[in-house]
């Protein structure tokens, strides 16, 4: 039986979706996970929800232990992992309140634990495959249940994470769309990374909450209005989420 890990679990969390959910406590050997981990069912299958940024989203995105939060969520015998996560789009066709189901990464961040391998033993050098880094039989789950819940989606796309909090500059934005990148955030890439390296299939679901700072006939982006662009479609999300875990096997 499929055991889902999801990050990110803004909603997921509602006694109406979760059932028989408890919150426990755990350690590992690189610290705390961001939260306390809420076990339950959804749909009659396990899962283990974190909150990546904290239950009262305070821990900026280089704080985040990701390192701590995927070990967890193996020490829990997730055997997937689903994330969730905010993003700025980098393209005009990705509009505001659109899905993305992304299906490659440009780690831009300096700052952050992002591997498990700190030093290697003899003869055992550890380089993790990284090509392909979105379990593609968790993706075409996430864009079959899109299309029968007649979500507005976005079949790939290339995901930028950059260190943060702060926002792109208007040239550093510019540059992500030269690079091939179609949406940015902050905290995707070294969480997919982890996912990888622990060998437990993950993919992600980005929703698009603003334009970043490219599009001059905008305003640059503000997180009031993220958060304003994330409450009306959050959703749809869930509601991709909820449907597609019953599907994993």
């Amino acid at each position: 039986m499929a055991k889902i890990g999801i990050i990110g679990g803004s909603g997921l969390d509602n006694p109406d979706i979760l059932k028989s959910a408890i919150d426990i406590h755990v350690d590992t050997p690189y610290g705390k996970p961001t939260s306390p981990l809420r076990i339950g069912k959804i749909n009659d299958v396990d899962v283990v929800l974190i909150a990546r940024h904290g239950r009262e989203h305070i821990i900026p995105p280089t704080q985040v232990n990701y390192r701590a939060n995927i070990q967890a969520l193996k020490d829990q015998g997730c055997s997937h992992i689903l994330a969730t996560t905010a993003c700025g789009s980098l393209r005009e066709e990705i509009d505001r309140g659109d899905l993305v189901i992304l299906d490659q990464f440009i780690d831009f961040t300096r700052l952050r634990k992002i591997s498990f391998f700190e030093e290697f033993a003899p003869g055992d050098m550890k380089h993790t495959p990284m090509a392909d880094p979105y379990s593609e039989k968790l993706r075409k789950i996430l864009i079959e249940t899109a299309k029968e819940l007649n979500l507005k989606h976005h079949e790939a796309g290339t995901v930028v994470t950059i260190e943060g909090p702060r926002f792109s500059t208007r040239a550093e934005s510019n540059m992500f769309r030269i690079w091939g990148a179609d949406v940015i955030n902050m905290s995707i890439a070294p969480e997919t990374i982890l996912a990888n390296e622990a060998g437990i299939p993950y993919a992600a679901v980005a929703m698009s909450t603003d334009y970043d700072c490219w599009k001059e006939d905008e305003a640059p982006v503000t997180w009031e209005e993220i958060l304003e662009i994330f409450g009306k479609n959050v959703d749809s999300v869930i509601a991709l989420l909820t449907n597609a875990i019953s599907k994993i096997k």
